[in-house]
């Protein structure tokens, strides 16, 4: 899920209305402007400093996500995950929260901090509004380019994005249901979710996942009239999908 990051995150200052003495509109034109200029030079700082991670940080995860097979690359994940969450995370909590970056760049060092408050508690997420793509890069990043504390922040904006895609989509699909008695769009909004998943994330999905929606779209079944592998209602369809259910997405005999 990579897009542009969101412009509104890196803000400059913003100009100020002029007075009507034609003396002091031309001072406060002046502090305005330089201001201005500053706050653009801050921006540009902010994004550059951010965007020379990620490319960096890209280029590592293309080189992880082409060694290793999608078993190894699922196993690698769960091990990322576990120093970011749970209680892999809270077991070093004092030191994630004293971790800074090795660098004396101003912008690193107050995003670091930045992400340390939000976690904790406060203030705003310093990754608000990026993509799926960008957040995966810095989540899964164990270089040291990021601070645990930033790649929690970004798992943080993930589970919430993430979060808010499943309840739109549950939402139609019991919209669907009522109206057709079918699941098939809610499968193939499922399945294009999946396909714009990084490669890493498609890693903790079952090796069946694609397959067994394709066939499903394929049936186009009436579920209020016929009774296919997801029985039940169709909330239970749903959260079986959701949830990657073992039993449903039966792994048997698959390839690694």
């Amino acid at each position: 899920m990579v897009g542009s990051i969101n412009s509104n995150a890196f803000s400059g200052s913003q100009v100020s209305n002029v007075a009507a003495n034609q003396n002091e509109s031309l001072t406060k034109s002046q502090v305005t402007t330089e201001n201005s200029a500053s706050g653009s030079q801050k921006d540009t700082s902010s994004l550059s400093s951010l965007s020379v991670q990620l490319s960096e940080s890209a280029a590592r995860a293309a080189a992880r996500d082409s060694s290793l097979s999608r078993k190894e690359l699922g196993a690698k994940a769960n091990e990322l995950l576990s120093k970011i969450s749970g209680d892999g995370y809270f077991i070093n909590k004092k030191a994630n929260d004293a971790e800074v970056p090795d660098t004396q760049d101003p912008v690193l060092l107050a995003r670091a901090a930045n992400a340390t408050q939000f976690v904790n508690g406060s203030g705003k997420n310093p990754f608000a509004g990026m993509s799926s793509d960008q957040l995966s890069l810095i989540i899964y990043d164990d270089s040291g380019s990021f601070t645990t504390n930033e790649r929690r922040a970004a798992w943080r904006e993930s589970f919430d994005q993430e979060s808010a895609w499943r309840q739109k989509v549950v939402a139609n699909a019991m919209a669907e249901y009522n109206g057709t008695g079918k699941l098939t769009e809610f499968f193939t909004a499922a399945l294009e979710h999946y396909k714009g998943l990084p490669v890493i994330v498609q890693a903790q999905y079952p090796n069946s996942y694609e397959a067994k929606l394709q066939g499903w779209i394929a049936l186009d079944f009436n579920y209020k009239t016929h009774t296919v592998e997801g029985k039940g209602s169709p909330q239970e369809v749903m959260d079986k999908v959701l949830n990657l259910d073992k039993q449903l997405f039966d792994d048997a005999g698959a390839d690694d």
